[in-house]
Formats: structure tokens, sequence, C-alpha cells
């Protein structure tokens, strides 16, 4: 399933600005007749810069299709000149910030989903306090981060984010890891496959039973790797548009 990362698919149909830098920028897919919120999307790739929202057309023509406008912003990432510490958190948080007034003109950002790959699933959760979201999707998120840098998840690749581990900096972790905030504020749906090898249940899985709260709740789906919970063309998107859909 990991052909989803380079597959085509159409242009989308407006790009946004929220900031000055080159990366500062959103794609915005919007339906032909609306039938669903509007999903604001995070992509993976272990916040590095060899991945970047390109690879979310696929999933974003595809909820176009089915009446979900579709907002995939784009971030800093580890190495890029102001990515990792902080500006990957803090573009996310502009990004988020923006959007509504941004997007406006062509949906209605009320009620908005904010869904996340990966380390997209890890900025969704991280983020999911932001004001007049109705819930989260997180899909083979890196939910904990102390768990993922201990683990040596993404070859270290929390630690090139951080710059260290929690007991290295452990004020970047108060701030940036989701198990460390609490239960989650809105509801909730975490899914993770329990064939993933980038990204193990168990980090997801420890997350949504210790943190997450009451509003949180994990969907395992069986022999699922990483990449399938992105791929319209995989027997487990439907899972995708179920929780989308009981969102609304």
């Amino acid at each position: 399933m990991a052909d989803v990362l380079t597959r085509p698919a159409p242009p989308p149909d407006v790009v946004l600005r929220y900031g000055d830098h080159p990366e500062h920028v959103i794609d915005l897919r919007l339906p032909a007749t609306p039938a669903g919120p509007l999903v604001v999307f995070l992509h993976g790739g272990f916040w590095r810069a060899a991945y970047d929202r390109t690879h979310t057309g696929p999933l974003a023509a595809d909820l176009a299709a089915r009446g979900f406008p579709v907002a995939c912003p784009e971030y800093r990432r580890v190495g890029q000149p102001g990515g990792g510490w902080p500006g990957t958190l803090d573009d996310v948080e502009a990004a988020l910030a923006a959007l509504p007034g941004l997007v406006r003109p062509y949906a209605d950002p009320a009620g908005a989903v904010l869904a996340g790959h990966s380390a997209g699933g890890h900025l969704a959760l991280l983020n999911a306090h932001t004001p007049g979201l109705a819930g989260v999707v997180a899909l083979a998120p890196v939910a904990d981060l102390a768990e993922g840098h201990r683990t040596g998840m993404g070859s270290g690749a929390v630690a090139a984010l951080l710059g260290g581990g929690p007991h290295d900096v452990p004020e970047r972790f108060d701030r940036a890891d989701p198990a460390r905030r609490g239960p989650l504020p809105i509801p909730t749906v975490i899914i993770h496959g329990d064939a993933d090898a980038d990204v193990p249940l168990a980090n997801s899985a420890g997350y949504a039973a210790s943190v997450g709260g009451d509003l949180c709740r994990i969907q395992v789906l069986p022999g699922v790797e990483h990449f399938a919970v992105i791929d319209p063309l995989s027997e487990s998107w439907h899972h995708v548009l179920s929780a989308l859909a009981g969102l609304r």
C-alpha cells in the first residue's frame, strides 16, 4: 500500500497561504456537492522534509468526491530551515488558527474534523484543543512521543523533531507530547492496524487506554499495515470514511 505515496492525483482546487515561508500553504479540494464537514488533514512522514502533503492527494480527492471539503496544510519539517523544534509545531498551530478565515469563502469551516496520519496523527491529537473542531480522526498516530523515542521509532525521528529525548529536553515533551496533555476534549477516533511496522499499535493503544479519556476510542484493524489507512483503494478505507461520517 506504500504506492499511495507516489500515486498521482488531481491538483487542489485552491492553494491558500497562511504565512510567509514557502511551506506555509494549504491545499484545498472542494466537492461538487458538499455533503460532509470540512476535513483538515495533516500528513505524516515522521516530521521529515522528505515527505510532504503531496501524498495526501489521493485520499483528499476521494474525500472531495464523496462530498467532504478537504484542507491539507503544509508545515516546515526536520531538515528544512525552521523545521523541527519549535517551527513544525508553530506552523501547524498557525495554519489551524488561520484556516477558518481562509477557507470561509469556499467552504463552511464550522464543525471541522481534524485528521492526520502517522506524524500527522500526532499533530492532530496535539491540536485537539483547537476551537471550533467537531472531532479528531487519528490514523496510525505517534500518540506517545516519549514511548516512540524509547523504542527508536522512525530511526530516531522523535529526537530529531525535538532535539533530544524526554530526559534531555523535558519541557519540549511537555508541549509536544499528546501523552502529557491529558484527556482529549472532543470525540476522537484512533484507527490503527495491528500489522503496522512503522508505528506499532502499542503506541496508540497505550495512549488510548491511559490518556485519551472517555471521548477517545480506538479501532484496531487486524492484519493492516501503516499505509493502508490512507489509501482509498484499500479495504481499510471504509473504516476511515465511517469515522469521519460519525463525527458530523
